[in-house]
This record gives structure tokens, C-alpha cells and sequence, in this order.
């Protein structure tokens, strides 16, 4: 059947026999293809009078949709602050639960068979599976990885079905029971998006993606795939899956990256008023009203509260880093910049949260950091002001490191006394108690560099050298700012407390990766005319327990299912590094 023939089948089937300018009204056709197309479907006894025939639903069959695949894994933190509270597609949007909206469309053409994949409060949707009769996979890796693995999980299913998101708002129903072939909705915007615009040629195949455009196609809505599209794409995800190569793509993206080794897949232009998608909460408000004033968001009203402002006037909430430890996002109160902090998972067993929000008003007191505004000592999360034009220090620019230098020696030198600590040895053993008790620790030498840092930690914790002080304890390069007058803010102060002033040297260290003559250059310059070879030992020691620490944390902080990626070998390779090397040549001795 050729896909004109199937169009105009289909429309009788979903709307009844009606009048030729109808039809061709809905289908886009001019009304002399719709006659020529109605004759010859009556020809083929497909429709009579009445409608489709018994002969012409058979046939509509071999292009039932089976299944639609709804994708509701990931944490939506573009949607921040109202994600941290609810997943995206659980949000209420004109009265009605976005992602329940759309089950109902499904289940209103006739698609009972509905795969629900699930991964960021993935408790939150369990109600769903007995109210709609849902098939539930769980993500596991929703924070790891991309929405390839949430389809790769779901691959079984993928023959003839619908590949949707959660958290679309269709305002009409834009779902069959019956569809022709492999496509994906689009719409055309005038406006600039950051999403890739989509190049079509003949018969509307998708040919490629180009970006930078001002006007033109964007993917939007959702996909439709038949079991040829879908066997292929289901190989291809297979095949990459061990590789990881796919771990942080969006599945369009591995599509349009191997669109020429994957079967043709159409573009079908919808109405650009008939789909919506909200990335952030501007656009959730511009569509409902609602969320101007009333988000029902506990982290707005916090902030309402502390800035004494309405819901209403906090806008521009955009994330800006996903930090080893937390999240952090701007917005905006009229016209002024802040920064909000939202707690990691699992860092409630590192963080004493109250001895963090003591440290921020003792750093603030001392003129450290005069950013903090607010924070909860029991949620953990924090308010600050917004620093323009700043950057962070050059570790290769050792002026840059002179500024480091001075800003610690301030800190270090107003020897106030906090009655919280920093404990590197102590924590580093309480947290490699908790991994061994879940993940494990399988590396044949852990045990022998525990060892050398044991052996270094008892020297300078018995050397009677150094006096410990109040510490920041987590100095790399992010926590710097430096604005255009050189003037130097050292920010989150989260692992902050007394401590010996060897972690905030000795992580600077370890974190710029500086050879052994460049940590020495810097050890010295930090103790000026104090130097003595006895203190280069120490803090030269403190490099090696430092980064022994941090290693051990980014174990930690994987076994509570984070990607610590490249920084875990880092602080590895500076433990064993700079304990070797201290032993055999400030100790003489590796025992």
C-alpha cells in the first residue's frame, strides 16, 4: 500500500467516511488526489460506505503500533529546583500530570503496551504501573549515563513501537494505532535553538544535522520505529554498548552519527503550537501561569524567604557546574545574580553540614569569602552571591600561585580555632570502611600505599612542627576566584575545620599535578622566611596524604553511584607519587 492510500485508510478508520474536502483538509492532500485515492481503496474493497471493511482493517493491521517506550530516567536538572522535588514528568501542567496526559493519549488510539523506564526517584512513578497496567524497567545508571542506555535496556521492545519522552505536552493527541513508517516529529522555529536542525531530502528523509542555523526543523515530540529501524538500531546499540561510546549521547545523536548504516527515517512536521517541551522553568511558566507564583517548591520558597522576595521574581535558573560534591545553579532576583547550591547524594555521611555553615560565617567574618548569604544546616543547601568577571588560577602561572600562597597565609595566619576538624587520615578510614562494605576495594596495592600514608601521617602528626589552625581543606583550582584586580575569593567551604595547614598546600598541589621541584618551589614560597627543610618535609608529606585522601573519597563517592571519572586516578597517582618519593628522600627509608 502505497503511503498516501495508507493516510486517507487510516483517517477513515479513526473518523468515519466523510466528505472529500474533509479529508483532504486533514491529510494535506488537494481534493482530486483524495477522490483518485478513495476509488481505488474501494477498488481494493479497503473502505465502502460504511468505512473501512474487514479487508481493509487486515490490512491496516501489519502497521499497528505494538508498544510505545516512555523514557522517565533521567533527573531533568535544566528544570531545576522543581526537579529536585518532583521528577519532570510527574509535573502538573494545566491541571494534569504531563506524563499521565500522555499514557492516556496512548491508551485513547489503542496502545495498551506501554514500557515505562524509569531511574531518578523511580518510587515516585511506582503508582503508575497499577492505575495504567505499565511495564517498569529500572535505569540504574540514570546518573551516569545518557538515554542510549535507557534504550538499550528497553531494546526487546523496540519493533514497531513509539520512543517518547515523559515529559512532553501534546495538546492534541498526536498518536495512532496505526503508522506507515520510521519517522521522527519536527517543527519549524524562527527562533535560534541550541538544538541541531535537521536537513531533509527527498520523500522527507532525514539526511543530516547542521547547527548554528537561525530558522528551521528541530526534532521535537517523539519517534516512531518499525522493525526494520528498530533491529538495526537495537544491533547498533549492542554493538557499542560494551565500548561505552554511547554512555553519554543522546539516542539522536547516535542516530544522526550513523544515519547512513541505519535504515531511512522520515521527518513529519507538526504544528509547532501542538508540541511543548520545557527545559527550564521560564518556559514552564509562559505556558501555565501556575508556576509564576506558586511553584509548590520548597527550594523557591527557601529563597523567596532569604531574599524576602515572591516566587514570581526569581528567574534564570541555570545550572553552572555539576561539582565532585554538588550541584550549582544561578538565577536571578531582579536583575541581581546568585548562586544556589543543592546537596550530592551520599554527602550527608561526609559533611557535617552545621560545621560547614559555621565555617562559611567564620570565612565571611575574616573576609575570606564575602559571598554566603544563607544556608541550611540541616538540607544542606546554600545561597550566595554571584562573582562577575573572575577566573580561576593558571597552575602553569606561578604569579598565579603567589596570590594562592598569600590568600592561605591570610586564612592561616588569623590562627582562629574552630571546635570542628579535618581528620584526612581518620575520614579516609571511616569512608574506605563504608566502600568495603559495598562496592569493595579491588586493587592489589591499596594496601601497601595505606601503609606509606600511615607511616607519613604518624611523622607529621607527631613532628610538633606546624600549629593546626581553621582550614579550607579542599583548595583545587574550582574554589579560586580571581577577578580582573587580582583580588582572590576562596569559595565552598564544605570540608572546611582545624586542621593542619599542610592539606590546604598540600591539595593545591596535588590538584595542579605539579612535578616534585615545582611543589617544592611552591612549599617554600608559601613559607617565605620561615623555611626550614624540617617544614618542606612536612608539607611535602601532606601532598601524599592529601591526595590519599581525596582518592579514597572518589571512592566513596562511586560506591554512592557517581562518576568520579579521571580525578579518582589523579589523586591516586599523587598519593603513590609523593609517598614514594617522600620516604626514600626525606625519610631515607619505604618502610
Amino acid at each position: 500500500m502505497e503511503k498516501n492510500q495508507f493516510l486517507v485508510l487510516r483517517n477513515i478508520f479513526e473518523k468515519g467516511y466523510r466528505s472529500i474536502r474533509e479529508i483532504s483538509k486533514d491529510i494535506d492532500l488537494s481534493i482530486g488526489s483524495i477522490s483518485s485515492i478513495l476509488n481505488e481503496l474501494k477498488r481494493l474493497r479497503f473502505i465502502d460506505i460504511n468505512g473501512v471493511t474487514d479487508i481493509g482493517l487486515s490490512k491496516l493491521e501489519e502497521y499497528k503500533v505494538k508498544t510505545a517506550i516512555i523514557m522517565a530516567a533521567g533527573p531533568s536538572t535544566r528544570l531545576a529546583p522543581l526537579s529536585f522535588d518532583t521528577p519532570k514528568g510527574l509535573f502538573e501542567v494545566k491541571g494534569e500530570i504531563l506524563l499521565e496526559r500522555q499514557i492516556k493519549q496512548l491508551l485513547e488510539v489503542g496502545i495498551k503496551n506501554i514500557v515505562l523506564v524509569l531511574g531518578y526517584k523511580k518510587e515516585s512513578f511506582f503508582y503508575l504501573t497499577e492505575k495504567y497496567n505499565l511495564k517498569i524497567i529500572i535505569n540504574p545508571s540514570y546518573n551516569i549515563k545518557n538515554n542510549c542506555e535507557t534504550l538499550f535496556l528497553a531494546r526487546q521492545h523496540f519493533s514497531n513501537a513509539y520512543i517518547c519522552s515523559c515529559d512532553q505536552y501534546f495538546t492534541v493527541n498526536s498518536f495512532h494505532k496505526y503508522e506507515y513508517e520510521t519517522f521522527y516529529t519536527a517543527v519549524n522555529t524562527d527562533i535560534k535553538e541550541n538544538e541541531p536542525y535537521i536537513i531533509k531530502g527527498h520523500n522527507d528523509i532525514i539526511v543530516r544535522q547542521e547547527s548554528g542555523k537561525k530558522e528551521g526543523l528541530i526534532l521535537l515530540g517523539f519517534s516512531y520505529w518499525n522493525n526494520d529501524f528498530a533491529e538495526a538500531f537495537k544491533t547498533l546499540l549492542e554493538n557499542h554498548h560494551d565500548i561505552g561510546d554511547f554512555d553519554n549521547m543522546f539516542w539522536e545523536s547516535a542516530f544522526l552519527d550513523n544515519i547512513n548504516r541505519l535504515p531511512k527515517m522520515h521527518v513529519s512536521v507538526r504544528n509547532k503550537d501542538t508540541i511543548f517541551e520545557f527545559d527550564n522553568l521560564d518556559q514552564l511558566r509562559k505556558f501555565d501561569e501556575k508556576y509564576i507564583h506558586n511553584t509548590s517548591s520548597k527550594i523557591l520558597k527557601n529563597i523567596s524567604k532569604v531574599l524576602n522576595c515572591n516566587e514570581g521574581d526569581i528567574y534564570e535558573f541555570k545550572p553552572i557546574k555539576e561539582g565532585m560534591t554538588n550541584t550549582s545553579y544561578t538565577f536571578k532576583v531582579n536583575d541581581k545574580t546568585y548562586v544556589y547550591r543543592h546537596p550530592g547524594d551520599g554527602t550527608e555521611n561526609i559533611i557535617k553540614r552545621n560545621s560547614e555553615k559555621n565555617s562559611l560565617l567564620l570565612a565571611k567574618k575574616l573576609g575570606i569569602d564575602p559571598t554566603f548569604i544563607e544556608m541550611s544546616d540541616k538540607e544542606g543547601w546554600k545561597i550566595s552571591s554571584y562573582i562577575y568577571n573572575v577566573r580561576y588560577p593558571d597552575y602553569s602561572n606561578f604569579e598565579d600561585s603567589k596570590l594562592i600562597i598569600k590568600k592561605l597565609k591570610e586564612l592561616h595566619n588569623h590562627k582562629a580555632k574552630v571546635d570542628w576538624c579535618f581528620k584526612p587520615w581518620e575520614d579516609a578510614i571511616e569512608m574506605e570502611n563504608i566502600v568495603r562494605k559495598g562496592q569493595g576495594i579491588e586493587m592489589p596495592d591499596f594496601d601497601e600505599l595505606k601503609a606509606n600514608i600511615k607511616i607519613l601521617f604518624d611523622y607529621v602528626d607527631n613532628d610538633g612542627l606546624v600549629e593546626k589552625c581553621f582550614c579550607h581543606c579542599d583548595t583545587y583550582q574550582p574554589n579560586w576566584l580571581i577577578n580582573d584586580k587580582n583580588e582572590v575569593v576562596l569559595i565552598d567551604w564544605e570540608y572546611a575545620g582545624y586542621s593542619d595547614p599542610g592539606v590546604d598546600v598540600g591539595y593545591y598541589i596535588v590538584d595542579a599535578m605539579y612535578d616534585f621541584e615545582d611543589a617544592k618551589r611552591f612549599v617554600k614560597e608559601y613559607l617565605g622566611n620561615d623555611y626550614t627543610f624540617e617544614l618542606e618535609k612536612h608539607y611535602m608529606s601532606y601532598v601524599a596524604i592529601i591526595g590519599y585522601y581525596w582518592f579514597v573519597w572518589a571512592l566513596f563517592r562511586e560506591n554512592c553511584g557517581a562518576v568520579m571519572g579521571e580525578a579518582l586516578y589523579n589523586w591516586y597517582y599523587m598519593a603513590k607519587k609523593y609517598s614514594t618519593y617522600v620516604l626514600e628522600n626525606y625519610y631515607g627509608n619505604t618502610k
